[in-house]
């Protein structure tokens, strides 16, 4: 256990050694000039030491009192510094978004600019991972996930469905259907497999085309990589609409033809016992607003 004098007491005396004056001191910290020599003198007697030369409208360190002040004025503005550091970290908020990685380079990371604009007092984190996050710990805060659900244990919505179709590079001129048997067919390989994802096997179904094994086919592990394959040229690639709506507006690729198919949903996933925090709330709301904007 510590054995030291008041709190009040130091701080009189820092301020009193600084300012060279009881006065200016009492001044700073709102007292009377009286109670500052009331502390002091009851420093002086905790330490048995006369801290101060009591001169004419002012006061003068004596040894003992200058060899105390420095310890003390450098302990108080470490005290400063660490709670100013501690308010401003609690001040700014952050919010940790995980999506997959395409989500997250061909939707999220093109946006997320707007949310500073937005709020600049909240720092966002994105975490872009094909597997699903631990909601539970301090991964994420906010799940942009895909599938059919549920999700159990947690709050899930609706964000926006997905659509599926042939895109590719105009590169490769003007396709058709025809050009299924000689063009390359760029695929990936998705993390789940389910009767309902939206393949080329599914795809050809859709049309009424017979699906043949044996086409041409470039395969990737990561979806992002089939979207640069389709971009360089590479072949026509069966990919989601909403990933690559910015570049078939920029005329970086085109649907030469349909049908689309429907694909998944992405939803807005978080721990169902991490409700009502702002700064999250904040995020979410914006998550929904980009979505109605790209609908």
């Amino acid at each position: 256990m510590r054995r030291l004098p008041p709190l009040s007491a130091l701080r009189a005396f820092e301020a009193a050694a600084r300012h060279g004056s009881f006065k200016q001191a009492a001044n700073e910290l709102a007292v009377t000039p009286t109670a500052i020599s009331h502390q002091i003198r009851s420093l002086e007697q905790y330490t048995g030491l006369t801290l101060f030369e009591r001169q004419v409208r002012k006061v003068v360190l004596t040894d003992a009192g200058a060899e105390l002040y420095p310890v003390l004025r450098d302990g108080f503005n470490a005290f400063e510094t660490v709670l100013q550091c501690l308010g401003t970290a609690q001040a700014r908020r952050r919010v940790i978004i995980s999506a997959t990685n395409a989500f997250m380079a061909r939707w999220l990371a093109p946006r997320v600019a707007d949310f500073q604009k937005l709020h600049p007092e909240i720092d966002l984190k994105l975490y872009a991972s094909d597997q699903a996050v631990d909601l539970e710990s301090d991964v994420a805060d906010i799940a942009i996930r895909y599938g059919r659900g549920p999700y159990p244990g947690m709050v899930a919505e609706p964000l926006f469905a997905d659509s599926f179709a042939p895109v590719s590079s105009p590169q490769l001129g003007a396709l058709g259907l025809a050009d299924l048997e000689r063009v390359p067919l760029i695929d990936f390989k998705w993390t789940h497999d389910h009767p309902l994802n939206p393949t080329w096997k599914n795809w050809f179904a859709a049309t009424g085309l017979p699906w043949k094994a044996h086409h041409g086919r470039l395969l990737f592990s990561d979806e992002d990589h089939a979207i640069q394959a389709a971009l360089a040229g590479q072949g026509i690639a069966l990919l989601s609409l909403e990933l690559v709506a910015s570049e078939i507006a920029a005329g970086r690729l085109a649907q030469p033809f349909g049908p689309s198919i429907p694909g998944h949903t992405y939803h807005l996933v978080r721990s169902a016992g991490r409700l009502h925090e702002p700064h999250v709330d904040s995020a979410l709301a914006w998550l929904r607003g980009q979505a109605r904007g790209a609908a």
